[in-house]
C-alpha cells in the first residue's frame, strides 16, 4: 500500500510539474493582459466604459506613441475631456501600440496610466508610423465589439486641435445617422513615387495611379455603423501603410461616399492661426504643440460671450 501511495504521489508531482511548466511558457511568452475581456484576448488594455448603459453620441479614438504623455495630459484637459453638449456624450480614447524593444519601466508606467485615466486600448503590435492602419483597425475593432451603440466615431492624432462644441453642433444639424463620412476630403491624390518621401509607395505595393478618394488621417469623422462596416470588410482589403488610404480602399469596396461636413471647410490638416472667432468655426486644426492645446482651448472657453462680428473663413 505504501508503495502503491508513493506511486501516486510521483504522479501527481509530476503533472503538476508539467502544468508549472506549461504556466511559465504561456506568461513568458505571452503578453499579460490585466483588462481583457473573455473572447478578446486580443486586447491588452481596455478603457472603462459601459456603452451598453450609457452611450456615447461621438467616440474619438486618438493615435498615441508612448512617449506623447504631455500631449496626452493635454488633451485630457481640453477638448479630450469626457463632457456633455447639449445632451451628448462626448468620450475620448487613445490608441497604443506596443515598443520596438521590450521595456519594463515603460510598459508599467502604461498600465499606471491606464489604471488612473481608464482611457488607453492597446493591442500587442510594434508601434510605427506604418502600423498606423493597425492600429486605426484597433480602434475599429473596439468600437465594433465594445461601442456599436454610439453614434458617431472620430478619428484624429495627438497633434491636433479638435473643436468638439461645433463638431457637434455641425453633426446633428446635418441629422445623418448611416453611411456617413467626413473629413478633410482628398478627391484626387496619386501615389508618390519619390524614395526618399515618408509617404513613398512603389509601383508593387500600389499600382494604381490615383487613389480613391479618402479624408485626411489628421481627423476624420464616420458614424458608428461605417465603423461595423470597416471591421467587416477589412480583412477582404489587401493592407495598405498609409492609414487614411487604407480606410479609403474600404470605403471605396464598401461604395460609400464621402460628404462635406458644412458648406464652409471646417477640417484643417495643416496649421490655423489662432483667433477666438475662427477657431469657434472650424472642427479640426493640424501641428498644434501640447501647450497651445491648453491655450486655444481655455481661450474658448472664457469668451464664449464674446462677439464676433464678420469674422471671415480660417485659412
Amino acid at each position: 500500500m505504501a508503495q502503491f501511495n508513493t506511486g501516486i504521489v510521483g504522479i501527481f508531482s509530476v503533472v503538476l510539474l508539467f502544468a508549472c511548466l506549461c504556466l511559465f511558457i504561456e506568461l513568458k511568452f505571452t503578453k499579460f493582459c490585466i483588462f481583457c475581456h473573455s473572447g478578446n484576448k486580443n486586447f491588452l488594455l481596455l478603457p472603462d466604459i459601459d456603452c451598453k448603459k450609457n452611450p456615447p453620441f461621438l467616440v474619438i479614438l486618438v493615435t498615441t506613441e508612448y512617449w506623447q504623455l504631455q500631449a496626452r495630459t493635454a488633451i485630457r484637459q481640453s477638448w479630450g475631456k469626457e463632457r456633455i453638449i447639449g445632451d451628448k456624450r462626448i468620450v475620448s480614447f487613445f490608441l497604443l501600440g506596443t515598443l520596438e524593444r521590450q521595456n519594463k519601466s515603460a510598459e508599467t508606467r502604461i498600465i499606471s496610466e491606464s489604471l488612473k485615466y481608464k482611457d488607453i486600448i492597446q493591442k500587442n503590435f510594434i508601434d510605427t508610423y506604418y502600423n498606423l492602419t493597425l492600429k486605426t483597425l484597433m480602434g475599429v475593432d473596439w468600437v465594433h465589439h465594445f461601442c456599436p451603440q454610439s453614434s458617431f466615431v472620430m478619428k484624429t492624432d495627438t497633434d491636433m486641435f479638435i473643436n468638439t462644441f461645433y463638431l457637434t453642433e455641425l453633426l446633428v444639424r446635418k441629422n445623418r445617422t448611416t453611411n456617413f463620412f467626413t473629413g478633410s476630403i482628398k478627391s484626387k491624390d496619386h501615389p508618390i513615387r519619390n524614395k526618399v518621401s515618408k509617404w513613398y509607395i512603389s509601383e508593387i505595393e500600389y499600382p494604381g495611379e490615383w487613389y480613391p478618394p479618402f479624408c485626411s488621417g489628421t481627423g476624420y469623422v464616420f458614424s458608428t455603423d461605417v465603423a461595423n462596416q470597416i471591421y467587416i470588410i477589412s480583412p477582404s482589403v489587401p493592407y495598405f501603410k498609409l492609414e487614411d488610404v487604407y480606410v479609403g480602399l474600404c470605403l471605396d469596396k464598401l461604395r460609400i461616399p464621402l460628404e462635406e461636413l458644412h458648406s464652409e471647410n471646417t477640417f484643417f490638416p495643416s496649421k490655423v492661426k489662432f483667433s477666438i472667432c475662427r477657431f469657434r468655426k472650424i472642427v479640426t486644426c493640424h501641428h498644434v504643440q501640447p501647450s497651445e492645446i491648453l491655450m486655444y482651448w481655455n481661450a474658448l472657453q472664457s469668451s464664449q460671450d464674446e462677439e464676433c462680428i464678420g469674422a471671415g473663413p480660417a485659412e
